[in-house]
């Protein structure tokens, strides 16, 4: 019987803590306490021609990393800001960075829309 990839990881079952932002060293850059640092790099991060099934098993892996890590929204957003276009960053694939992205500019359009009905409300009366 065929063992998953990554099946002997195991994960923590405490909650991660997560520090705010702004009481961390600002001197450091956030990736110096990345979680994935000390993880296999290959999790993050897809071989060539890699078959679905182990695709899907290795991110959710990869995604489990991220769950416990203390700077994953850090991460998150450099990958959203850059952006990132290959493995998983702040516990997103590519595709899911893609759909946020996506929703995100979605918002934006619809903010600048209203603020411009807004704008012309105020102007006529």
């Amino acid at each position: 019987m065929l063992q998953p990839p990554h099946s002997s990881l195991q994960v923590a079952a405490v909650p991660p803590q997560r520090v705010p932002v702004r009481d961390r060293d600002q001197e450091a850059p956030w990736h110096t306490e990345a979680v994935c640092r000390r993880d296999e790099a290959g999790l993050f991060f897809a071989p060539s021609k890699e078959p679905t099934a182990a695709r899907l098993s290795r991110e959710e892996a990869a995604k489990r990393v991220c769950a416990r890590c203390p700077v994953m929204v850090e991460c998150r957003e450099h990958a959203l800001l850059q952006p990132e276009p290959y493995g998983v960053w702040g516990g997103l694939t590519a595709a899911e960075r893609r759909v946020v992205l996506a929703r995100r500019r979605r918002r934006d359009l619809e903010l600048k829309k209203a603020a411009r009905a807004a704008g012309t409300i105020a102007a006529a009366g």
